[in-house]
């Protein structure tokens, strides 16, 4: 089974996630941060990873040291599960729609950290989430996963549509890159021969 716990303390918060890449979508989440709650669970269910996050944070301040490192430390779990990357099928795409929203996510588990990310969000908070921290919680993810992620929402007038195919659509590429390929087992799908 391709599983990892991290816990990741700092004198901001303290983050623990457990992954398990070949679950059911099962979730176990406590950030403090219902919203993003609510998008992790997306992340579970559709990228078929069973997930557990418990967080606390300064929220005092605001949420942004709380998704920043819940980003970051999942970024370190799935690259801890991930291990060498032998027989994966790396690259993963998904389009997902929700009502009139639509947002495409393009993963690459490439062992280089790269975030392009354009969404141009119709209004800056869904309920009490600022929605520019979105960005922040994917930033972290991909520096620490060391993949290559774009997210582009093509179409959206509903922050919260928005905001949810953004993270539906990234936990169906997910799902794509980190899925076993049957024709490649045990094989590192670069030319290179690492990752």
């Amino acid at each position: 089974m391709r599983t990892a716990e991290i816990q990741r303390d700092t004198r901001e918060t303290q983050i623990f996630v457990a992954v398990n890449l070949d679950g059911t979508g099962e979730a176990k989440l406590a950030s403090g941060i219902p919203f993003l709650d609510h998008m992790l669970d997306q992340v579970a269910r559709h990228g078929a990873i069973d997930l557990t996050v418990r967080a606390k944070g300064d929220l005092e301040i605001d949420a942004h040291h709380t998704v920043e490192d819940i980003g970051i430390t999942l970024g370190m779990a799935i690259a801890k599960a991930v291990g060498d990357k032998k027989g994966i099928r790396r690259y993963g795409h998904a389009y997902v729609p929700l009502d009139e929203a639509l947002s495409r996510a393009v993963v690459d588990f490439s062992g280089r950290p790269g975030l392009e990310f354009h969404v141009d969000f119709s209004r800056a908070r869904v309920g009490e989430f600022d929605v520019d921290l979105t960005h922040e919680f994917f930033q972290g993810f991909v520096n620490h996963a060391l993949a290559t992620v774009h997210i582009d929402n093509l179409r959206g007038e509903n922050s919260h549509h928005q905001c949810e195919t953004v993270f539906k659509a990234f936990a169906r590429a997910l799902r794509m890159a980190l899925e076993p390929d049957p024709r490649a087992a045990g094989v590192i799908p670069s030319t290179k021969g690492t990752l």
